[in-house]
């Protein structure tokens, strides 16, 4: 995907990575932890063939222009902030694809902005009023362990460097090669805080605000090979969407969609956006 461009909001700049046609429809891709915009680099080229620009971007956290030190800085409403800065400098609406805690930050994004929506898309990750009821009525807590060892100060990014991140990510499903460029990735100054502080600000969320629901047409794509997120929070998705949705399993594939399902997910995901094209 080329090329690389950088969008602004304050003092941050965000790495964003542009490819199809100019003319396209503008699908924004967010990833999730620990990952980059190259973790969307076999999917957009699907979109891009049916002739959808799509726009990338590192997060906050991942873009080394962008990486606050303190966990406050991400909350929930700077991700919606963030998004919403890419959104207008594209001119907006766009279709929103998000992925694991870009998937966080897509749900959010939507139900605070549906006239900047056109579209949602959510990979692996439910809604996040819908995941927090699974952690009491399923085992989600038990699978989220990792998000409770995330909030001590200093072990985990020790512990990340030599080789739990690498374990991690193959132990859920990554591969060799890929769970090497993402652990490669998060190797700069202050990147591997800079993701963790995603899960460190978990503590601060609102909780008055996290049932808000989604009125942009929505698609929810998990996979039942996906050792992290529990088949409740997915199947209560439903609850928290006042617009057309539509919820989909992938059998046999873990929880890294874009990259370990492509063609199936862009099989899904490109009625999506024709029935919601402007």
């Amino acid at each position: 995907m080329a090329p690389t461009n950088q969008i602004t909001r304050g003092n941050l700049a965000f790495n964003v990575t542009e490819s199809g046609p100019r003319g396209g429809e503008p699908v924004l891709l967010l990833h999730g932890f620990p990952q980059h915009a190259d973790s969307w680099d076999a999917l957009a080229p699907l979109l891009n063939d049916a002739g959808y620009r799509t726009i990338a971007m590192d997060q906050r956290g991942y873009s080394p222009g962008a990486r606050p030190l303190s966990r406050s800085a991400y909350r929930v409403p700077e991700l919606v902030a963030d998004t919403a800065a890419v959104v207008d400098h594209y001119g907006g609406p766009v279709h929103l694809v998000g992925h694991d805690w870009g998937a966080v930050a897509a749900w959010a994004f939507a139900a605070a902005h549906p006239e900047r929506t056109r579209s949602l898309t959510a990979l692996s990750v439910p809604h996040p009023a819908a995941f927090l009821r699974a952690m009491v009525t399923s085992r989600q807590c038990l699978r989220s362990w990792y998000m409770v060892f995330f909030q001590l100060p200093w072990l985990p990014e020790w512990a990340l460097r030599h080789g739990m991140l690498r374990w991690f990510l193959e132990h859920t499903g990554q591969t060799p090669e890929r769970a090497r460029r993402d652990v490669e990735g998060l190797a700069g100054p202050g990147a591997l805080t800079g993701a963790l502080n995603w899960y460190r600000a978990l503590p601060l969320l609102d909780p008055r605000r996290t049932g808000d629901p989604v009125r942009s047409p929505t698609l929810f794509i998990w996979s039942d090979g996906d050792i992290a997120v529990d088949r409740r929070g997915a199947e209560d998705c439903a609850r928290y969407v006042q617009a057309p949705y539509q919820f989909e399993t992938l059998t046999g594939v873990s929880h890294w969609i874009p990259e370990e399902a492509p063609r199936e997910t862009a099989a899904l995901l490109l009625p999506h956006l024709k029935r919601t094209t402007g």
